[in-house]
């Protein structure tokens, strides 16, 4: 796979078995690690002022994404997410 680009679209398959669309809105390095930031092209497209469903994946040395298994490692880059967002403001 190649790397991952901002604003790349790619086929997510929920729980229930249905494919849906996210949209990569960036990439983080969080202790070394690289992770992208996703949110579903649908409520994305929305543009309204409601929360939005937001997916964090870990991104290998091949550009491979990997679902975040662990609460802590989901916690640690949302905090990092979080903070950035306060400071670029």
């Amino acid at each position: 796979m190649s790397k991952i680009e901002i604003g790349e679209i790619l086929l997510l398959e929920g729980e229930d078995g249905q494919e849906e669309e996210i949209e990569i809105l960036g990439t983080l390095d969080v202790d070394g690690a690289e992770y992208a930031v996703a949110g579903l092209v649908q409520e994305i497209e929305r543009d309204t002022n409601e929360d939005m469903e937001i997916f964090f994946f870990r991104i290998d040395e091949e550009g491979e994404l990997h679902e975040i298994e662990s609460d802590a490692e989901f916690q640690q880059v949302a905090r990092v997410l979080e903070h950035n967002m306060k400071h670029n403001q």
